[in-house]
């Protein structure tokens, strides 16, 4: 499927676009377009594999022309691009809102217009109920990826999400931060000890994408059955790995804009969502703007339901949290007495 094809990564200087490359750079793929906006960090990717299939667009995806310009001749998207930082979405949400709502409008629009094949957005657990500007945006984003893809002609171009939690280690991660501070002999700042957060690896993520890649249709989201932990867990667990078991941990209270647990999904997709195994497809609510439709009729189910979260999915134990992590480079490194860069 991807032999002789060109694939474009918005935002692919981050943790997801080192993924991708790793994954695909060394296949029969023809092209692997880097858009972003971030002249030194594409610099280091070019130094990095020096490879004649990479190809590197300076761009924003606020600005749609340059968007337009960079899709041209472009199979397949997959855009990671986003403000991703809670505090920096607090402080300034129209920022959040710029780039992860109407930027995303702008790649839909410039992949329909550009006739790109397939084009997956990633979204994040905390666009269900949001209680952040970060959650709320990508929440919005969603929307606009359902509309885009209503409107889309399904034989052109097909638009789908994935949505999935945190990924260990990745840049501006808890882990390395933690273990940061291990190794240099610095109290853990830990929010709220009975926390839960999904654990995904950067792989998983890479898996999800590629299984809505190639499952996907117009304006489904796809979620991964994922375990989580407590962060008083994965506290002792990092503080066991790295042979410090009575570390100090200082508990300075919830941050604003966090949650004691993070959901997949709602209790109203989980209605509608249909379980494939490993993963949950939620496809689009089609209604249109007969508004009988939303208000005189309801469904009885959805008021029984759960959602799909980090409490009462699978929780993992201090082995199978410690087996888990091990499968990470940046801990197998920690373990040797070595660091490395997780992002690289």
């Amino acid at each position: 499927m991807l032999e002789n094809k060109i694939l474009m990564v918005t935002g692919g200087t981050g943790s997801f676009g080192n993924a991708v490359l790793k994954r695909f750079l060394f296949t029969d793929i023809d092209e692997i377009r880097i858009f972003s906006r971030d002249e030194k960090k594409q610099d280091d990717l070019r130094k990095r594999y020096a490879s004649p299939k990479l190809k590197f667009y300076i761009g924003d995806v606020r600005d749609y022309r340059s968007v337009l310009n960079a899709t041209r001749g472009v199979d397949y998207i997959f855009h990671a691009a986003a403000l991703k930082q809670v505090p920096s979405c607090e402080f300034h949400p129209m920022e959040g809102f710029k780039t992860n709502v109407i930027g995303t409008e702008n790649v839909l629009e410039a992949s329909i217009q550009n006739n790109v094949s397939r084009v997956v957005c990633l979204s994040t657990d905390k666009a269900v109920y949001p209680i952040n500007a970060m959650g709320i945006s990508k929440a919005m984003m969603e929307k606009v990826m359902v509309a885009k893809a209503r409107n889309a002609h399904i034989e052109d171009t097909v638009i789908c999400c994935t949505r999935y939690g945190n990924v260990m280690a990745s840049r501006g991660s808890v882990i390395p931060l933690f273990t940061s501070q291990i190794g240099q002999g610095l109290p853990l700042t830990v929010t709220d000890p009975n926390m839960t957060r999904f654990m995904m690896s950067l792989d998983d993520a890479m898996d999800l994408v590629m299984y809505a890649f190639m499952h996907g249709r117009n304006g489904d989201i796809f979620v991964q059955k994922a375990p989580s932990a407590s962060i008083k867990m994965l506290t002792k667990t990092l503080m066991e790995i790295m042979g410090k078991l009575d570390h100090p941990i200082n508990v300075i209270g919830t941050r604003h804009g966090e949650k004691l647990f993070e959901s997949l999904l709602s209790r109203e997709e989980m209605v509608r969502a249909e379980d494939l195994g490993g993963y949950y497809r939620v496809s689009p609510d089609l209604r249109d703007l007969n508004y009988g439709k939303f208000v005189e009729t309801g469904e009885q189910k959805i008021s029984s339901a759960d959602d799909y979260n980090s409490h009462n999915a699978e929780i993992l134990d201090l082995p199978s949290l410690k087996t888990l992590l091990r499968k990470l480079d940046f801990i197998q490194a920690l373990e040797r007495g070595e660091y490395i860069n997780p992002e690289e």
